[in-house]
């Protein structure tokens, strides 16, 4: 059982990409995503300091399936980065099923990170894109706010949530998971391997009773 955490005055959210195309009825579903955002918004209440990311790619962007003739959602495919995952056409800039969800409280966020805005690479972490290298420099803006502890939650637990929290905890923030504040894809185990990627880079996966009693 996790103790009990104050919510310091250090502490910052990430809320991630809690958007229509990944709750139901939108091209990516993610199960239950939807059910999340009652508990991120009194999590978002709770914190001193709230960012929110989009996902946000152009049409034809190099992670649709669609950009690939040939090519079906869910593949992998070599990238020049590295391994691609081939999703269905999703959170295209400007279209319906990029907006944040209705009902989710956005005016405390003092950043909306829009991310994999580069046509040829994908970008599921809030502070690094798919090649490794590109930052979107939220380590640094997060610093310069004099944030100590970073706490991830949103959509999905298994890719865009695990990739952040990753690259906080690398970042060197302390660095947590929110999990029922998150749902997963789970994937050919993908959860279970996104956990134990987590576990071992030293990011706390906590409830979130943790912080709201």
């Amino acid at each position: 059982m996790t103790d009990r955490l104050a919510v310091r005055a250090d502490d910052a959210l990430i809320v991630v990409d809690v958007q229509n195309d990944f709750v139901r009825g939108g091209a990516l579903a993610v199960p239950d995503g939807e059910a999340i955002v009652p508990l991120v918004n009194r999590l978002v209440g709770a914190f001193p300091s709230v960012v929110m990311t989009q996902d946000w790619h152009p049409a034809g962007h190099a992670s649709f399936a669609s950009s690939h003739p040939g090519a079906k959602p869910f593949e992998v495919i070599a990238a020049p980065y590295g391994e691609q995952a081939l999703w269905p056409d999703h959170c295209v800039q400007g279209s319906p099923g990029a907006a944040l969800v209705a009902g989710l409280a956005t005016d405390k966020a003092f950043l909306v990170l829009r991310k994999g805005t580069n046509a040829a690479v994908d970008s599921y972490s809030a502070f690094l894109e798919a090649d490794r290298k590109t930052t979107t420099g939220l380590a640094a803006l997060l610093k310069a706010r004099g944030v100590g502890r970073v706490f991830v939650c949103g959509l999905a637990t298994d890719f865009c949530v695990a990739f952040t929290a990753l690259d906080a905890r690398s970042a060197n923030f302390e660095t947590f998971v929110v999990e029922d504040a998150c749902r997963a894809i789970d994937a050919q185990g993908s959860l279970a391997a996104a956990q134990s990627r987590m576990d071992v880079a030293g990011v706390r996966r906590i409830a979130s009773t943790a912080l709201l009693g």
